[in-house]
């Protein structure tokens, strides 16, 4: 069977690009770096998304590309007879269904937040039932798994359509309304009363407060953000490496998706900073910011209901691109592992995605279980510690040391593949890096991760 091509550059780098924003970038970076000094986070994340996600990025996209599969089969065309590595390419399939286990729950929430905004379901309540209404979706299994099972089917439903008329088209429109709705709600935001001190508080270097949060801190920090933003090591990007031509070199074309991928999570502080600062609440709150305190400003502000709807319309848009990048891979690793067509692949996940999600929405209410307490209190949690702290840290090293190693797919074969094309290419003074000071960094985070979790 030949194998799918996306329709166009800018479909490639808008389905990678909405693979790698997600949810966490566009709450959780605002939230590091508001705590971590600001500015002198920013340029401290810049620096490490250069040297750590970038290159590590290129591979992913190059081992796609040059073996025409999905992450299941990639190493089987390319690792030397008897190598071992394509057991790396099952456990990326795991990795994926991990995450979908928890995303596809959270997706759900910014829909059900984006419906209660737009009907008016939050307008003129005060805090604590503004508060009270996160509670009572947690706490309510019916309509946690209605809106789940709703991002499962529309997610499943646009892959089952085919590469170019399902997902293409349908993140090409998502993604430029996502992009246009950020713009549109940061020009609304840098005309508020608390605009000044909120650019200030998020973009102009604090030393002083990255001290008392401590500098090693804000540096791991800042080295987590910029290697766990792009979705590194299960596969994600893989399989869109595999739809392209090589008429482009990958640094070319991952520099540009990086570029697009932090455009979002400075402009998703633009939004969020100078809110906080004109309504006077805490703007390093974390998660609560999202579900608690935005709502809170946006039912007391003028046109709060357009605005709050307009958020969380682009907080959906955000999850769901992501949704359909991963459900793709998975949905391709179906076909290729068991030979069905598209439309059985997609059937059989609908089920089997739908069936692995439940324990997360049953986690906080009927399945609720104080044992899930040392990962943050719920199944979602887990799951998250196993995806962020084991797949994707030690699958970037696996893609890793398959590239750059004589023991797998080797230096000079993957220079070739990422440099093939016009761009940016890939120098042989690199080597070295990628090689010796790459793979530590990467072992790194992994144990740190670790440590900062059961130990610190």
């Amino acid at each position: 069977m030949e194998r799918e091509k996306l329709k166009s550059r800018l479909g490639f780098i808008l389905l990678s690009a909405g693979c790698a924003i997600g949810i966490g970038n566009v709450w959780k970076f605002p939230y590091i770096a508001g705590q971590g000094g600001g500015g002198a986070f920013v340029l401290f994340y810049l620096l490490f998304l250069v040297i750590l996600g970038l290159p590590i990025m290129t591979m992913e996209f190059a081992v796609g590309r040059a073996s025409r599969k999905s992450p299941v089969r990639a190493y089987q065309a390319l690792e030397k007879p008897g190598q071992k590595w394509h057991i790396h390419g099952y456990l990326t399939l795991v990795g994926c269904y991990l995450l979908m286990m928890f995303y596809t729950t959270v997706a759900g929430w910014m829909l059900h937040y984006f419906y209660m905004t737009a009907v008016g379901k939050l307008a003129g309540l005060d805090a604590d039932q503004v508060a009270g209404k996160f509670t009572e979706m947690l706490a309510d299994p019916g309509v946690m798994t209605f809106w789940m099972v709703f991002v499962v089917a529309l997610g499943v439903f646009v892959c089952a359509k085919g590469l170019q008329n399902g997902l293409e088209r349908v993140t090409k429109v998502m993604m430029i309304a996502l992009l246009v709705i950020m713009v549109v709600l940061a020009v609304n935001s840098l005309f508020m009363p608390g605009a000044k001190e909120g650019l200030s508080f998020f973009l102009v270097p604090d030393f002083k407060r990255m001290e008392e949060v401590g500098v090693v801190n804000t540096l791991v920090s800042a080295m987590n953000q910029a290697f766990f933003t792009l979705s590194l090591g299960i596969g994600a990007m893989s399989i869109f490496g595999s739809y392209i031509d090589k008429e482009h070199s990958l640094l070319g074309e991952s520099v540009r998706i990086v570029i697009l991928d932090t455009f979002v999570a400075i402009t998703a502080g633009l939004i969020i900073f100078p809110a906080c600062f004109t309504y006077g609440v805490d703007q390093t709150s974390g998660p609560s910011l999202i579900f608690i305190t935005l709502p809170n400003i946006f039912a007391n502000m003028a046109m709060g209901r357009l605005w709050g709807s307009l958020f969380f319309l682009f907080m959906a848009f955000a999850a769901l691109s992501t949704v359909l990048a991963v459900f793709e891979n998975i949905i391709c690793c179906g076909m290729e592992l068991t030979g069905c067509s598209r439309k059985k692949s997609s059937l059989v996940n609908l089920v089997l995605i739908t069936a692995l999600s439940l324990p997360c929405v049953l986690g906080y209410n009927l399945w609720a279980w104080d044992g899930f307490a040392v990962f943050g209190g719920a199944v979602l949690d887990f799951e998250d510690f196993l995806v962020s702290n084991l797949f994707l840290p030690l699958g970037s090293l696996v893609y890793l040391l398959f590239c750059v190693t004589r023991y797998g797919w080797g230096w000079d074969n993957y220079k070739k593949e990422v440099n093939t094309g016009s761009g940016l290419k890939m120098q042989d003074w690199m080597r070295g890096y990628l090689t010796y000071v790459l793979p530590v960094i990467v072992l790194f985070i992994f144990a740190f991760g670790i440590y900062d979790k059961f130990f610190a």
